[in-house]
């Protein structure tokens, strides 16, 4: 980090321009880490573009944010972050606009809804980077050993989670709602319900007698009867109820592709179905998306739109894609993907993508609302809770920040 701070804005003599990336760590060991992923990208840059060199810093998703928030406070910006937030800095005036920085072609590669997740007052600002959506996760062999088939509706959710539980399994339904990221879980039970965290109008509506009685099903119908295990879910993060499906402790799950892999290597026989709905498939799943950035203080606009129309070329996009099991963000490297055999178990959530509702990542006030659901929502299920009141409360903090000056 010192050799960041120390050189931002600078060159790497003889006019060559020095370009300094930070981002993000989507491996899970050394082995894998992104870092080899960016080396192997940045030699082949380079090797195309004399007069440009890419300096990259990778760090974990627990730092990443705050080590990028940390330099711009500091004055010493990078020239591209791939993180997981955009609407601050631009609205701040930092970011270059994605068309400042990618060529159209490349510019008009990207998926439509996930451009459109992109923009702050309708100006693209956020680049994205991977997308991931989620699949409801089964354990084939506890259902059968129950005699149940996948759910279709929440009432054959809770009829199997019923029918595991006496068969003894520890998590029939696992529902992470614990600080980690229940944002994620909270979003795909009202998405489930027929709603969301935003209204039509793209006003926040978390408070909405639809969440209020999704949540209110989920503390009478699931939880207060014993169906999703021992820990309670404000307690339950997602890398533990992903770690207890893994083990064979969990009959079903809400789960995104990094799962398949990982149950695999367990040797857990699963299955995958789009996330049930009240009385059917629910009409749109929860997807994720991550972002490039590109900031203006260091003034190499021309170099970064070189270094990004190379990154976002289709090969490069799915070698990412296929080493971290992601979906591609290109329509492009999306199709190549389909029509591959070797991307098969991808398929399922790909197809998910067009559907799939984005976090409102373009709204400034994301990120505080985000925490404060994290904090508050497995208070909403608690014995002694109330879905209603803890909803109104997120809701009215969400509507003052959302309406505070910037």
């Amino acid at each position: 980090m010192t050799a960041v701070l120390a050189g931002c804005g600078g060159s790497s003599g003889s006019g060559d321009v020095t370009l300094r990336l930070v981002a993000a760590d989507y491996g899970d060991s050394s082995a894998n880490s992104s870092k080899k992923y960016w080396d192997d990208l940045v030699r082949g840059f380079e090797a195309e573009h004399s007069g440009i060199k890419v300096e990259v810093s990778v760090y974990s998703w627990n730092d990443v944010d705050r080590k990028v928030k940390e330099m711009v406070a500091a004055g010493h910006a990078p020239d591209m972050a791939q993180i997981g937030a955009y609407a601050d800095y631009a609205a701040a005036g930092k970011l270059y606009q994605a068309d400042e920085v990618l060529s159209i072609p490349v510019q008009a590669d990207f998926a439509s809804e996930l451009s459109d997740a992109g923009k702050v007052n309708r100006t693209q600002y956020g680049m994205p980077f991977a997308a991931s959506t989620r699949l409801l996760f089964y354990n084939k062999t506890l259902f059968a050993q129950a005699g149940i088939q996948p759910p279709t509706n929440w009432h054959e959710l809770a009829a199997d989670a019923a029918a595991l539980k006496a068969k003894g399994v520890k998590f029939p339904y696992a529902l992470p709602l614990g600080p980690e990221e229940a944002q994620a879980e909270t979003m795909q039970w009202l998405l489930s319900g027929g709603a969301g965290y935003l209204d039509g109008f793209g006003s926040y509506d978390i408070d909405s007698a639809q969440n209020v009685g999704t949540f209110t099903w989920l503390k009478d119908d699931l939880i207060g009867k014993g169906l999703t295990g021992p820990v309670p879910p404000g307690r339950l993060n997602r890398a533990d109820a992903f770690a207890a499906f893994t083990r064979g402790e969990v009959g079903m799950l809400n789960g995104h592709p990094s799962l398949m892999k990982t149950a695999r290597a367990k040797g857990v026989d699963f299955g995958m179905v789009p996330m049930p709905g009240v009385d059917g498939r629910a009409k749109s799943t929860m997807g994720v998306t991550d972002w490039m950035t590109a900031f203006k203080q260091n003034g190499h606009q021309d170099q970064v739109r070189e270094f990004l129309d190379y990154a976002y070329d289709e090969k490069n996009v799915l070698d990412f894609s296929r080493e971290y099991d992601l979906l591609p963000v290109t329509s492009s490297a999306q199709e190549a993907m389909s029509a591959s055999s070797r991307d098969a178990d991808l398929e399922p959530f790909l197809q998910q993508l067009p559907s799939a509702e984005l976090y409102p990542v373009g709204k400034t006030s994301w990120a505080g609302v985000s925490a404060q659901i994290k904090k508050e929502i497995g208070g909403a299920v608690s014995p002694d809770g109330s879905p209603s009141a803890v909803l109104d409360r997120i809701q009215r903090a969400a509507v003052t920040a959302d309406s505070a000056p910037r």
